[in-house]
């Protein structure tokens, strides 16, 4: 179980997709302007992200292994990625239609979002078991949702603001999302921590 939370904090603080490794960062600027589309993206990007995990899994170790065909697995993961987001696409403008108008052209873009494929990739170089890429695919989307969410109310805190000329739009988006990420640096050795701890 500690293993878990280790994991867990890991993904969300210590090396969070975003604001660490800097994949994602098209939907985190982009959609990030409300909070209503920063939950409807977060949501998305965590479905996307877990199921993608799970069927890559699958299909990494019950068909691409076992007939030596790993040379392909990007090409295997990238397919499953665009039917779960053409799913997710479909779904949202039958049930949802005012958040699939929010989210706009960043909603496809799930496709090409990095940190989606950048899960399936850690977890095929990881050689992890399902239910740890599972979990760390969770842990890694919440931690997007968290960046996202925490960015997003900057963002609407800032719409308020009156800065320099040159500082507004997306260039106070930049230097805002920077200080987001030195904040999260903060974070960095608590995983190393906890595991002592435990």
């Amino acid at each position: 179980m500690s293993y878990y939370l280790i994991l867990l904090v890991g993904a969300v603080l210590v090396n969070n997709f975003v604001l660490s490794r800097f994949l994602g960062c098209c939907p985190f600027l982009g959609v990030s302007k409300r909070m209503d589309t920063a939950l409807g993206m977060s949501g998305a990007v965590v479905f996307v992200m877990v199921a993608a995990s799970a069927v890559t899994w699958c299909i990494d170790n019950w068909i691409l292994k076992p007939n030596g065909l790993e040379y392909i697995h990007t090409l295997a993961f990238i397919l499953v990625i665009a039917s779960l987001v053409q799913f997710i696409d479909i779904a949202m403008k039958r049930f949802l239609p005012p958040l699939h108008a929010a989210l706009g052209i960043f909603l496809p873009l799930i496709t090409t979002n990095c940190a989606v494929l950048g899960v399936a990739e850690l977890n095929f170089k990881g050689e992890t078991g399902f239910f740890e890429s599972v979990f760390f695919a969770l842990a890694a989307a919440l931690g997007f949702g968290l960046a996202l969410v925490i960015f997003s109310g900057i963002r609407e805190k800032l719409e308020h603001a009156n800065p320099p000329r040159s500082f507004r739009g997306i260039a106070l988006a930049l230097v805002t999302g920077g200080l987001l990420a030195l904040a999260f640096m903060g974070f960095s050795g608590l995983d190393k921590g906890l595991e002592r701890a435990l």
